[in-house]
């Protein structure tokens, strides 16, 4: 079994800056992806940003220039550098892993920006 554990969100000022960390313990495969997702209120769940196995990173336009995306493929560790963190970036922050048809989530961390 699969378990994805995020950490590092809280409430932090406009123009501020959180690091988001997640790792994959368990049974874990080689995942071909490991990313992160924000679901803000009454909103649907979208792509921030994703790494795969290559170091091949994309990034939400929205995030582009503020947020980083790095990997410890070893670790089976993602992390989410966030800088100049704006108010409408508050959501719950959510650690994706996939293999092949595997589909693994977190169950998030909370990140609050106040302005």
């Amino acid at each position: 079994q699969v378990q994805l554990v995020e950490s590092g969100g809280g409430l932090v000022q406009a123009g501020g800056s959180l690091r988001l960390s997640c790792a994959a313990s368990g049974s874990t495969p080689n995942f071909n992806t490991m990313g992160w997702y924000r679901r803000a209120p009454g909103k649907q769940r979208e792509l921030d940003a994703v790494v795969n196995s290559g170091g091949s990173k994309n990034y939400a336009d929205f995030v582009k220039g503020r947020f980083t995306i790095s990997r410890e493929i070893a670790k089976n560790t993602v992390f989410l550098q966030m800088n100049s963190l704006k108010p409408e970036d508050t959501a719950g922050y959510y650690c994706n892993a996939k293999r092949t048809w595997l589909d693994f989530w977190g169950q998030g961390t909370q990140v609050t920006v106040s302005s």
